[in-house]
């Protein structure tokens, strides 16, 4: 692919571990220059994420949120570090941070401090809690998003302890909804030539997230829990229904859907039956046909059951994680990408979820610390002896 959407956009990252690396790599993945800004010596904490190391500051994890960037080790904190990121702002088009709120401020981060450089910057910003308020210089994590925006009482059986999500979804929505705001805040710099900031929290995305049943609690009062089998909060059947070796999700979203699964399990009696009639009936006669439709189920293992339902009713089976990634279909889908990389030549990734012109975006590994500050230092006019200069200063 010659030509992505955004090359050409160069983003200068000052990021760390999770949230804000998955933002900025949706970003390199369509074709920007990221440059990733690492601490001289350590780099990204995420380097040394355990358990599965791949040589010297790399790791598997770190690899999941860093591909296709550029590596420039430089200390933000020392004068001559920061004319060099002021050199580099000039060349930009965004910079992009997940630091802590009250820390954009005080390492001249934001598009007031900026803007006298280029007026076009566009600062995007993900923090926990935002810059403002009085959480701005609080720590704040996934987890704990989860748990105060309520995810933990709406997941799980409802007998059950609170319980999170099983990956952080938060992180990873707040990095996207980041690269989201970026990219439209770059589409208003390039036609008029001011740039600005854009703010995105975890807390914030976490709570916005929370979508329909919000809107339930604030304008009818209606407190949405946790239903039995990870069963929708209206709409039955649409849930987990055991099998002969395992589970199936059924979502029966429409009236003809669930006409079509009283056929295909042999009960189209059921379709005119008074408790079962519309969605208000089967929701208040909801154990009553589990009753009757989980003995059907329990014939038959999960995989027939696919065959029969097969492109007519919304229906999958229940995977672990070993399954969904084998998963034949993944495969012809083409989803799992080569990376190749010096320590694991036959290392994989999942592609990038967008297509453009019908293609997965290119991939190239994430880079070691520091891979390309010669090149970028060369690109901004410093000689050799220069370079050597802050290399034994330990600015990059």
């Amino acid at each position: 692919m010659t030509h992505l959407p955004l090359t050409g956009i160069r983003v200068l990252a000052v990021e760390q571990y999770g949230a804000g690396p998955w933002g900025t790599m949706y970003l390199a993945d369509l074709g920007a220059e990221v440059i990733k800004i690492e601490a001289p010596g350590t780099g990204d904490m995420s380097r040394g994420a355990g358990p599965h190391y791949l040589g010297a500051n790399d790791s598997q994890f770190y690899q999941t949120f860093n591909r296709n960037k550029r590596s420039l080790t430089l200390d933000l904190k020392a004068p001559e570090g920061r004319a060099i990121f002021h050199r580099l702002v000039a060349t930009a088009d965004g910079v992009a941070n997940n630091l802590r709120g009250d820390q954009p401020g005080k390492l001249g981060l934001t598009y007031d401090a900026l803007k006298g450089l280029n007026p076009r910057i566009v600062c995007a910003h993900l923090s926990a809690y935002g810059r403002t308020g009085p959480r701005a210089a609080w720590p704040g994590y996934d987890y704990l998003m989860q748990a105060e925006a309520g995810y933990l009482h709406l997941t799980g059986e409802p007998d059950g302890p609170p319980t999170r999500m099983g990956l952080s979804m938060v992180d990873y929505m707040t990095g996207v909804t980041m690269a989201y705001a970026f990219t439209a805040a770059l589409v208003s710099a390039l036609k008029t030539g001011q740039g600005r900031d854009v703010d995105v929290s975890l807390f914030d995305v976490a709570l916005h997230q929370l979508t329909y049943p919000a809107t339930w609690y604030l304008n009818a009062g209606d407190q949405t829990g946790r239903r039995p089998r990870s069963g929708h909060p209206s709409t039955v059947p649409c849930e987990l229904f055991p099998t002969a070796d395992g589970w199936v999700f059924i979502m029966c979203i429409t009236p003809k859907f669930w006409e079509l699964l009283c056929q295909k399990v042999g009960r189209p009696d059921l379709i005119a039956e008074e408790r079962f009639k519309g969605f208000p009936e089967r929701r208040r006669n909801r154990e009553a046909l589990v009753a009757i439709l989980d003995p059907i189920l329990r014939t038959k293992p999960t995989a027939a059951w696919l065959e029969v339902f097969a492109g007519d009713i919304p229906a999958a089976p229940v995977y672990d994680l070993a399954k969904a990634l084998d998963n034949p279909y993944v495969a012809e889908r083409g989803q799992l990408m080569p990376h190749p990389h010096p320590e694991h030549p036959g290392f994989r990734m999942l592609a990038n979820p967008i297509r453009i012109d019908d293609s997965w975006t290119p991939v190239q590994a994430a880079p070691k610390l520091g891979a390309d500050t010669d090149a970028i230092l060369d690109e901004l006019g410093y000689g050799a002896g220069e370079i050597e200069g802050l290399k034994a200063a330990k600015v990059v």
